[in-house]
């Protein structure tokens, strides 16, 4: 693309549990023109779930991926007209959030929206179908799978009919259930039953015409490894129709491998969430089950993009 017709330029930041992505794009109605995206793995929810404080580390380890990010913002897109920074689970959950949002504003410059749980899944289906395109479905059930929360939002006739925000995630389920490495097949099913739980606690209607559609890493790392892909590849990702069976027998396998053998056989999907990326499967496994869905749709799109739209 010619950088010098492109008008209406945006950018977007997601500080999650897991990773810290940034978006470069402008609107096309109500689809998005990706320019530029980035990701940094800081973890910034790691403990958070335990003590719910966010730790001197990995608080400069964020800071480090925003500082990074506004570099490339002034070097690269000086003509981006507004940023949008939110920040999800980890962020809702800490006692010391205050003392997070002050640092990053006097390090970084940035002001952070810290989204609530509906905000988020609001946010994460706007994303999600902006960029399906012609395969977007008027019928969908939204799925984002986060570090710290699992979001659900249920779209009919395009239009958004409700939304929940669960307070599971693969970082927070991995610390509390799955402690070994790999995990004991008890810790597997404790797992499990907790995630059966917790989708038992709100359910939508929902009828045979619903397209199951899936956001985020644990997303994007299975598609990856389903396609067998090396490098990231978002045209190849995006809309990408994984089947349950498949899911499933993957799951059988991956819980029988260390994080380190996992990553050895995908070193450039699972870096950096290799530990997690079971507890990941496993909520999404039991969501699938909840709502008896066979396949369900990866999205490349997510909070970032919804920020972009609704900014």
């Amino acid at each position: 693309m010619d950088r010098n017709i492109i008008s209406g330029m945006n950018a977007a930041i997601d500080i999650g549990t897991n990773t810290v992505l940034l978006l470069v794009a402008e609107k096309d109605g109500n689809n998005i023109k990706v320019i530029y995206e980035a990701q940094r793995m800081p973890r910034l929810g790691k403990g958070v779930d335990e003590d719910r404080v966010i730790n001197d580390k990995s608080m400069e380890r964020v800071i480090r991926a925003l500082s990074d990010y506004k570099e490339i913002l002034d070097a690269e897109y000086p003509e981006v007209e507004s940023i949008t920074v939110t920040a999800t689970s980890a962020v809702r959950d800490a006692t010391n959030r205050e003392e997070f949002l002050q640092r990053v504003k006097k390090e970084t410059g940035f002001n952070i929206r810290v989204l609530s749980g509906i905000e988020e899944a609001v946010w994460t289906a706007t994303g999600a179908l902006s960029t399906l395109n012609k395969n977007k479905p008027k019928n969908a059930l939204i799925i984002d799978i986060g570090g710290g929360s699992t979001e659900l939002a249920i779209v009919k006739d395009g239009k958004m009919d409700g939304s929940y925000s669960y307070n599971m995630g693969s970082v927070r389920f991995t610390e509390r259930f799955l402690i070994h490495n790999p995990p004991y097949q008890e810790e597997i099913l404790a797992c499990e039953k907790e995630i059966e739980t917790q989708f038992n606690t709100n359910k939508f209607k929902v009828g045979n015409d619903i397209q199951a559609v899936g956001v985020a890493g644990t997303m994007i790392s299975l598609a990856a490894i389903d396609l067998q892909i090396e490098n990231y590849e978002r045209q190849k990702v995006n809309g990408h129709c994984i089947n349950s069976n498949k899911l499933y027998k993957s799951i059988e396998i991956f819980s029988l491998h260390t994080y380190e053998e996992l990553l050895e056989l995908s070193p450039e999907a699972l870096r950096g969430r290799e530990d997690i990326f079971l507890a990941g499967l496993l909520i999404l496994k039991g969501f699938l089950q909840s709502y008896a869905l066979e396949n369900i749709v990866v999205s490349a799109g997510g909070i970032r993009h919804g920020a972009i739209l609704k900014g």
